[in-house]
């Protein structure tokens, strides 16, 4: 990797594994190490990405703060289950990673995307096991309708005749130039040191770590009215952050709007980051986690 476009990091992760629901799960730290007066805050990454890629975020904190960042199973360096990937299985994962890590404290939540989709929903789940929320673009998905479900299931049976493709590149250089085209909000350094999380060498071609299982259809439909109807029973302070360029709300129609979102979240702090679009802790981590970290220290 060309050392002028290699990314400097500032805070040093450590890193560990961890046995999780009979998973070995892959976790990055950052900060001191959790204490009765400062405990482990979560960061939790959202679909095809890695706990690894919150560097930029942390590196932009001004403060050292406990932090633990968990690799969703069959992502990053987190180990693949045999039988596929559920959504409620994430859910229970989270639940037995606060009970190893934080079991007396009520933790505080972080959470990009799928990840954020994720905390809101635990978060209604286990009310008292959670002192804050903070959701950066995780929104949910758009609702489905009964009549989409036979072809959803059709597809999934074909899909299991085949075994997905593993993609792979010849470089991480290659690797980290597709990454840019397709987020060309990231910088150089940027995408390389994504490339190098997102990415394994293996017999000489660099391969995307996640689970290729991942990007099959899920049979089961997505129910809007059942993850809102979890949302609502939220009771913990919550922010969520929105990349002025996104357009994840717009795919959402009315769904999408401020008003939908305070109506089942009266009490929602809402901020737009300038100049980002979904992926606005890495374009944009100066202004995400001053936003953070105010949040943080207010709750």
């Amino acid at each position: 990797m060309d050392s002028l476009t290699a990314y400097q990091v500032l805070r040093q992760p450590r890193h560990e594994t961890l046995r999780v629901r009979g998973l070995d799960m892959h976790v990055t730290r950052w900060g001191p190490e959790p204490s009765e007066s400062a405990s482990p805050i979560f960061l939790l990454h959202g679909w095809l990405d890695t706990g690894e890629t919150f560097q930029f975020m942390v590196d932009a904190l001004q403060r050292d703060w406990p932090l633990v960042a968990l690799d969703w199973r069959g992502f990053g360096r987190s180990a693949w289950p045999q039988q596929g990937y559920w959504f409620p299985d994430y859910l229970g994962d989270l639940d037995a990673l606060l009970a190893e890590l934080s079991p007396a404290a009520p933790a505080r939540l972080v959470g990009h995307s799928m990840g954020g989709n994720i905390a809101c929903s635990y978060a209604g789940i286990r009310p008292e096991r959670v002192r804050c929320v903070v959701n950066l673009e995780g929104f949910g998905l758009a609702r489905t309708v009964p009549a989409q479900a036979p072809a959803r299931m059709r597809k999934w049976l074909d899909q299991l005749k085949t075994q997905p493709e593993r993609k792979d590149y010849a470089s991480f250089e290659e690797l980290a130039g597709i990454i840019r085209f397709r987020y060309p909000r990231f910088s150089a350094a940027q995408a390389a040191f994504v490339a190098a999380a997102w990415g394994k060498l293996d017999g000489g071609r660099v391969r995307l770590a996640g689970d290729p299982r991942h990007t099959l259809v899920n049979p089961i439909q997505y129910k809007r009215e059942d993850t809102e109807a979890c949302w609502r029973a939220l009771r913990a302070p919550l922010l969520m952050l929105v990349g002025e360029e996104s357009d994840h709300l717009a795919k959402l129609g009315a769904d999408g709007t401020t008003e939908a979102f305070r109506a089942i979240f009266p009490h929602i702090e809402f901020a737009r980051v300038a100049g980002a679009g979904h992926m606005l802790h890495i374009e944009r981590p100066d202004l995400v986690a001053p936003l953070v970290e105010s949040f943080l220290d207010a709750h």
